[in-house]
């Protein structure tokens, strides 16, 4: 049998690359909105067009129907994707299977920072985090250490534990990340 030459050596589908100049300074990081259960898919098909991506997953314990238990990688924010993008190729992002929007007011993408990607690399990787319900309203409390430190945040109680529910205004989501009580400083 012939090898499928809709594949590259990677298994990725072959598309035209959208390959962007990373040292460029126009380069921002963006939110798409994926179609339901679609994450892992997109950030792969970004990951083929030698797209920057950041796909934040928690690992989650899951059991099936038939009994079966294991951890399962899910996405911490449903329905996102981060994506590193040159301003004249934001759209044809949108060209990507399971992509279904850019996230921002009016039509107009929501920029991120190179520095809120990276503390949410950082962070995840040292924290428990999980998805919160985003919240507005609440006693807030600074981090003061670790790679979250100057990140304001909700201060969340759950049995023993003391949590910190941070948001990402760009898309409206909010997770939990687990702190000691030394760790935060109260916002008047």
């Amino acid at each position: 049998m012939l090898p499928d030459s809709r594949y590259d050596a990677d298994g990725c589908l072959r598309f035209p690359r959208i390959a962007e100049d990373a040292a460029s300074k126009s380069v921002r990081w963006l939110v798409y909105y994926t179609a339901p259960r679609h994450e892992k898919a997109v950030a792969k098909h970004f990951q083929c067009r030698s797209l920057d991506c950041f796909l934040p997953l928690v690992r989650n314990p899951r059991r099936w129907k038939n009994g079966v238990r294991a951890q399962v990688d899910q996405p911490l924010f449903p329905g996102y994707v981060f994506a590193r993008v040159e301003p004249k190729l934001y759209y044809k992002v949108l060209n990507v299977p399971g992509v279904l929007s850019v996230v921002g007011p009016n039509h107009n993408p929501a920029l991120l920072e190179d520095e809120e990607i990276e503390s949410l690399r950082a962070g995840l990787a040292e924290r428990n985090s999980r998805p919160h319900p985003f919240l507005e309203v609440g006693q807030q409390a600074r981090i003061v250490t670790g790679a979250f430190a100057g990140k304001t945040g909700i201060l969340v109680r759950e049995l023993s534990n003391m949590r910190v529910v941070l948001t990402l205004e760009a898309i409206m989501k909010s997770f939990s990340v687990e702190v000691d009580a030394g760790e935060l400083e109260m916002v008047s």
